[in-house]
């Protein structure tokens, strides 16, 4: 059930309201027989009356589907009707005591409906409602519904007048009905005209009252109007020789068919909106397909020609969360036709209206990935294309509504996407630039914002990025700095949402600052970084084990922490871990190779350095079969690509030498150096692995001024 809203305020003088708190505490005393229970309490303010006498029609008038009518649910036995619904200006009449009425009504309703305005924010009749009803019964259900304003806005400056939760319903009490002074965010069940359909916010308070789930009673409702209709067309049938009653009949099946149009749409809105936004965080990739899967088929019986420009939108969104959803599967040729797919359907929803910046918005998110696939598969000229398209899109919006922030920080990832794509091309520098630029913008709007989570998001994607940067062209301390706030701001929004996107974000944050703390010297913090990486992709993959992309960041997370520990002389510990990263290496790339060659180059190298460590018989093949994966292995970083190749050539020279092969291992040591790309940007670890083969060709004159360079930076080898 999505949120639930605050409540309206009736007028009525300040000393009756007194009147009411003062008898708070006899409520719990008294035990007082009532005619009949009320199954709920609608509690309101009397200038927002229009909108209380709908909906306390519509849920009287309201029939339980009889599938569901008498099931058990945590809210109790399923009643037939929604009745009674008490309402203070209809109940209480002819009521003597006019306070003890609406205590003893409180006391015998299940649930406090409450209607959420500015209104009843303002309202200390209504919040003495809400508090009675907490204080008399901590266990009932209070369910809110919006119908104006905005929920929270008084923690925002100069909104307050738009807050529509009354302070008692922005407060927790115990089960003794105490306040505790603790914030609680009620659920609320939105009834503006700008918020969900009027009917989907009143199925979603009846399905909270009911204990049942919104898409079960929207699916319930659905077919029982389909029996109408079967009924109305039956009888339409039997019609058919009166000219009148044809006309008639058809329409009605014209306003049926349209009604029942609308209601789907409103339920496909709510799958790609509410029930999708709940089906990510847990990271349920069947769901979320099944979602997408169901949608489609929705669509698939339609004129395309012929789809409102509503549908249209809700197609593409269906699409693009099934190509979201092969991603993670590691099926990227089928993701990136789905996004081509969802791309079309938003080409042409900007054709119909080139202005709509929301219409904009949608077409970036598919050129966004696209260009992001492109980046994997290590197309760069493909990823900047789409990194310009994507800006373009964002000043676009920028353009149509100038204030609207959420298009404000489109642009700025977009100018940090251009920064990734400058990374890649070892620009880093110029990415540094970049991102230290995104990072001043979403910092600042993050602080003026902290409750808005895509300005987190964006935050903590900017100090990565930034460290990444920084780590790359050696200023350590920056990095580390950067990457443990990066961290700290993970660890508090997986804290306040259980999102698993952030545990996802934590294993290559602290994969990241343990290298760091490796390179800089500090081994202990470093294993410290890296075990917390492999605990935290250990408790993640188990939710999804078909997920690649989990799969593909443990493997590394276990890769590096091997490699730390056989700098630190740990080598059994070393080889464990190697092992399970190999082994997962092996399952992400029996589903697609592509994105995990590079892990795979990583897992041999290892392999061969804990051969060459333990002296065994195979570190000769397994050097060999290195070389080997090593010049089969292209990635984005081609420079990266013949360090890592040199680097093969080394451990392979390094065995020759260990078997009493002077003169092949000089050999293998000279293909290394030649493998070197020359005049291009080098990082700190790719510097040291030129100084390694250096040294061991006798060519130290060559040597020094590098081993110079790295110990002025603090660099410290994880090899020798």
């Amino acid at each position: 059930m999505g949120k639930l809203a605050r409540l309206p305020e009736p007028d009525v003088a300040p000393d009756r309201v007194r009147a009411v708190v003062r008898r708070i505490p006899r409520l719990r005393k008294r035990k007082r027989r009532f005619k009949h229970r009320y199954y709920a309490f609608l509690s309101y303010s009397h200038k927002d009356e229009e909108i209380a006498d709908w909906l306390h029609t519509e849920l009287e008038r309201f029939r339980v589907p009889r599938a569901l009518a008498g099931r058990l649910t945590e809210n109790g036995v399923i009643p037939r009707r929604l009745t009674p619904i008490f309402r203070d200006e209809h109940e209480l009449a002819a009521a003597d005591d006019l306070g003890e009425e609406i205590e003893g009504a409180l006391a015998s309703s299940q649930f406090l409906i409450v209607l959420c305005s500015p209104n009843a924010a303002k309202s200390h009749w209504t919040n003495a409602e809400i508090e009675v009803f907490k204080r008399a019964r901590p266990n009932g259900c209070v369910l809110a519904a919006i119908i104006d304003g905005e929920p929270f806005s008084s923690e925002i400056p100069g909104r307050e007048d738009e807050e529509c939760f009354p302070p008692a319903l922005r407060q927790r009490y115990d089960k003794r009905g105490r306040p505790t002074g603790q914030r609680l965010e009620p659920l609320a069940a939105d009834l503006r005209e700008d918020g969900d359909s009027r009917r989907i916010g009143l199925l979603k308070l009846i399905a909270g009252m009911l204990g049942v789930g919104l898409d079960e009673l929207v699916q319930r409702e659905a077919q029982r109007r389909h029996r109408r209709l079967a009924y109305v067309a039956a009888a339409s049938l039997g019609g058919m020789a009166v000219t009148s009653t044809l006309a008639f009949t058809a329409i009605q099946a014209r306003d049926a068919a349209r009604d029942q149009r609308r209601e789907a749409e409103g339920l496909i809105g709510f799958m790609l909106g509410d029930l999708k936004d709940k089906l990510e965080p847990v990271g349920r990739l069947d769901a979320l397909d099944g979602v997408g899967s169901r949608v489609l088929a929705y669509y698939q019986k339609q004129n395309k020609s012929e789809l409102t420009d509503a549908a249209l939108s809700q197609r593409s969104r269906a699409l693009s969360l099934m190509a979201q959803v092969s991603y993670l599967r590691g099926n990227l040729d089928g993701s990136v036709r789905l996004y081509r797919e969802a791309m079309a359907g938003t080409e042409e929803a900007i054709r119909r209206s080139p202005e709509d910046p929301q219409r904009l918005y949608d077409h970036a998110q598919n050129v966004f990935w696209i260009g992001e696939i492109a980046r994997d598969r290590g197309d760069l000229r493909g990823a900047e294309a789409s990194a310009h398209e994507y800006q373009r899109l964002a000043r676009g919006m920028v353009a149509a509504a100038p204030d609207n922030m959420k298009w404000r920080v489109e642009e700025q990832n977009a100018s940090a996407q251009l920064g990734i794509i400058f990374f890649a091309q070892r620009r880093f520098t110029d990415a540094a630039r970049q991102f230290e630029q995104s990072l001043h913008t979403i910092e600042a709007l993050a602080t003026a914002d902290p409750r808005n989570s895509d300005y987190q998001k964006s935050l903590a994607e900017a100090l990565a990025w930034l460290a990444d940067s920084e780590m790359s062209e050696g200023q350590f301390d920056n990095a580390i700095a950067h990457r443990v706030r990066n961290i700290a701001l993970l660890d508090r929004l997986f804290s306040q949402t259980s999102d698993v996107e952030y545990r996802l974000k934590l294993i290559p944050a602290h994969r990241a600052l343990g290298t760091l703390y490796g390179l800089h010297g500090q081994t202990d913090a470093a294993l410290a970084e890296l075990r917390t990486a492999v605990q935290q992709a250990d408790q993640l993959l188990p939710t999804e084990p078909s997920n690649n992309v989990w799969l593909g960041y443990a493997a590394k997370a276990h890769l590096h922490l091997g490699e730390l520990l056989l700098a630190a002389n740990r080598a059994s510990e070393a080889a464990a871990e190697t092992s399970i990263g190999c082994t997962l290496t092996a399952r992400a790339m029996a589903r697609d190779p592509t994105p995990w060659r590079a892990t795979l180059r990583s897992c041999f190298l290892m392999r061969t350095r804990l051969a060459l460590e333990s002296g065994e018989g195979d570190a000769l093949p397994l050097a060999e079969r290195t070389i080997a994966i090593a010049k089969s292995i292209t990635t984005s970083d081609r420079t990266e690509d013949r360090f890592m190749l040199a680097k093969a050539y080394r451990l392979a020279g390094d065995v020759s030498r260990a078997r009493g092969d002077a003169r092949t291992a000089e050999e293998q040591w000279q293909l290394g150096l030649a493998a070197i790309p020359v005049g291009v940007t080098e990082r700190p670890a790719e510097s040291s692995e030129r100084m390694r083969i250096l040294q061991r060709l006798r060519r130290g004159t060559e040597a020094q001024p590098i081993a110079a360079r790295l110990r002025a930076i603090g660099y410290r080898s994880t090899e020798v």
